[in-house]
């Protein structure tokens, strides 16, 4: 058998990993521990928390414990969250983005050769962000892999569809080209996918 001081450390610990209520049957079975004496430890260190003025308590729900924030604190805990910080892309991943968003489904090769730029690494960080995928193989030589959109992209700039994306007069006519040479049916497979 553990310590009082030693089960309210592992409570402690407990919580704070189960990020939601601990029912004290669980904990009790962990500790292997009685079930009254565990509810016992959770209330003890429930006024120890309260006592200090700690700003994190423990609260009781139909009997679990869990942690809780002290709701005085509720104003730092906005000052600290609310400037978010937005994280801008740079000129290299706009301009890949909207090739992409434009002439999807579309391989790394025509991007670099419309950019006049390797765009490996920027495609990369596109993915990583959410905003491209992989959608497929293309059927040239070589079988390389071809990027698409993603429904974090529609999301982060306000489209609802890829049909939303603002008339860029170049870009129709090479899209009615890309759709003539059977694109077409890749790109609305895509947008099912999704």
């Amino acid at each position: 058998m553990y310590s009082n001081k030693k089960m309210k450390s592992a409570l402690e610990t407990m919580m704070f990993v189960w990020g939601e209520p601990l029912e004290v049957k669980d904990a009790a079975e962990v500790l292997e521990a009685d079930k009254k004496d565990i509810r016992e430890l959770f209330r003890e260190l429930q006024a120890e928390y309260e006592q200090e003025g700690r700003g994190i308590r423990i609260r009781e729900v139909d009997d679990a414990f869990g942690l809780v924030t002290l709701a005085e604190n509720d104003m730092f805990l906005k000052k600290l969250c609310t400037p978010v910080r937005v994280r801008r892309l740079s000129q290299a991943a706009l301009e890949v983005l909207a090739i992409i968003a434009y002439r999807q489904p579309v391989t790394r090769s025509e991007i670099d050769s419309i950019r006049g730029i390797k765009s490996e690494r920027v495609i990369d960080g596109l993915i990583d962000k959410g905003l491209v995928e992989i959608s497929g193989r293309s059927e040239g030589v070589g079988r390389p892999l071809i990027y698409a959109t993603t429904k974090e992209f529609l999301k982060k700039f306000g489209f609802s569809s890829l049909k939303d994306l603002p008339e860029v007069p170049e870009y129709e006519e090479m899209r009615r080209e890309r759709e003539e040479e059977g694109y077409g049916q890749i790109a609305m497979d895509f947008e099912e996918k999704e």
